[in-house]
């Protein structure tokens, strides 16, 4: 008689493209989240929490800066292939623009909204990048002023600062679409490749230089590889008003606007793209946002087939070594603009929208890169079992503590091996042990182990430092708080 064959065990990995987060990480994401959060409630914007999963026809083209309308979603068909496309959401400003127009008649105008949360891209995964990731939004829709664009920027800045990075760390750089727009039809180029063509290669700016874009547009020029990368194949005299724009930047906002004004020329998308960054300049100016905080800068290009105005991303301007052991600048850890149309998918109506997107993984990176946060976890107290038949006594201790305040747990595994409970409090990463055997219950007193202080002893202290330095307390029971609480705030 055949025997059935058991089915193979299940693989204990992550999918590939995904990871897990462990106490460490989650807390201190989610206290950086409620941080910014803070600043957004402050601000007037509320908390929204939209669906995971959207219909593929709300979702609409895929990717904001990705022109593939098929690709880099998480999608499946209903009902064996006869119903509606799903798909879980690619970012947080999509089902937003689904959500403000299913519920725009309940809704306040503008509406102001935050939200967080996990997204998902069907991409090729690489080194620090996921097909699952968090992001943290926040957009005011129906607010055509630019005044909304120059208070996201603000917010910005008011949201690096709170969570750790200090002025002088960072800057928001402003731009804006319709600038680069009156460029474009300065240059008078007609032909849409050309033009796509022309938008890449101004994206390569902070990569290539001045000097490296002419060639670009032009016929080309050789890379650090020494590979040839063909050019746009412009004239010099069609190049140049991109370098004009591109190299506009000047020491002051308003010298800043007077090499814009000459770059675009006649073009009136362009001039209408100049005045909006000049009302920028003046509100955040107003508002008490400086240079050192905020700056008008041409360089900046984001999503160039998804926004319709002002373009802002934060930039993180410290150090950090590469896996190389070279210098560089940390980079962008935000971004966002004005999004005029895309709302108007679902109501056939233009309505005005603008918002940032910060990105929760470098930010936290950023974080532990200047030490803010990062240093080593502290686990709860541990109330050690000395005897099983009175686990009431040690729940009640927990309980004593938990009531203070005090992060605690009883150890529930086996109580037989005591060195093994003292091992799973230093797993645990435990500040503190309670122990209680029979004696102490006797005498009416618990002894308060220091394992913090027990550990550095342990690592340089001699036989009489060890002896000088006792990290175990006796303590009467009614005092157990007291001595924790006592020991705890020595090290915070």
């Amino acid at each position: 008689m055949a025997t059935d064959k058991k089915a193979p065990k299940p693989k204990a990995q992550t999918p590939k493209g995904f990871r897990d987060y462990f106490g460490t990480d989650v807390t201190e994401r989610a206290e950086m989240l409620a941080q910014i959060a803070g600043v957004y409630h402050r601000y007037g914007f509320d908390a929204l929490e939209s669906s995971a999963v959207e219909t593929v026809e709300a979702l609409g083209k895929f990717l904001p800066d990705v022109d593939r309308p098929n690709a880099g979603v998480f999608a499946w068909q209903e009902d064996d292939g006869k119903g509606d496309w799903l798909a879980l959401r690619y970012d947080l400003t999509a089902p937003l623009a689904r959500v403000y127009a299913q519920h725009r008649n309940d809704l306040p105008l503008p509406y102001r909204r935050y939200a967080m949360g996990p997204v998902w891209r069907n991409e090729k995964p690489g080194p620090g990048r996921f097909r699952q990731f968090y992001q943290c939004d926040a957009d005011t829709v129906g607010a055509a002023s630019v005044a909304a664009d120059a208070e996201i920027c603000a917010m910005l800045a008011d949201c690096l600062e709170v969570v750790g990075i200090p002025r002088g760390d960072y800057i928001v750089r402003v731009n804006n679409r319709k600038v680069l727009n009156g460029v474009l039809e300065s240059m008078g180029l007609s032909d849409d490749r050309q033009r796509d063509a022309v938008l890449r290669t101004i994206d390569k700016f902070d990569k290539v230089g001045g000097a490296g874009v002419r060639e670009l547009l032009g016929k080309g020029r050789l890379d650090a590889s020494g590979a040839y990368i063909d050019g746009v194949g412009l004239s010099d005299a069609q190049a140049e008003p991109v370098i004009a724009f591109l190299t506009s930047k000047g020491e002051t906002a308003a010298q800043t606007i007077e090499n814009l004004k000459a770059a675009v020329g006649d073009s009136a998308i362009g001039a209408e793209g100049v005045a909006e960054l000049e009302q920028i300049a003046d509100l955040l100016a107003a508002g008490g946002y400086g240079p050192d905080r905020i700056v008008i800068d041409p360089s900046v290009v984001r999503g160039l087939g998804y926004y319709t105005g002002p373009v802002f991303e934060a930039e993180l301007t410290f150090e950090i070594l590469d896996e190389k052991g070279r210098k560089r600048q940390f980079g962008s850890v935000a971004g966002g603009g004005r999004y005029d149309d895309l709302v108007k998918r679902f109501t056939g109506q233009p309505v005005p929208a603008t918002g940032v997107s910060i990105g929760v993984d470098r930010l936290l990176a950023a974080l532990r890169e200047k030490g803010r946060i990062g240093s080593q976890s502290t686990g709860p107290v541990v109330v050690t079992v000395m005897d099983r038949d009175r686990m009431g006594d040690y729940q009640a201790m927990v309980a004593e503590l938990r009531n203070a305040g005090i992060r605690a747990e009883v150890y529930l595994g086996n109580p037989k091996n005591f060195g093994n409970q003292l091992k799973y409090a230093d797993k645990r990463q435990s500040p503190v042990a309670v122990i209680e055997g029979g004696d102490e219950k006797a005498n009416g007193v618990v002894q308060i182990k220091d394992l913090i202080l027990g550990t550095k002893i342990a690592q340089s202290a001699s036989l009489e430092e060890w002896q000088d330095r006792p990290n175990q307390f006796e303590v009467p029971r009614d005092q157990l708080v007291t001595k924790v609480r006592e020991i705890l705030e020595s090290y915070s």
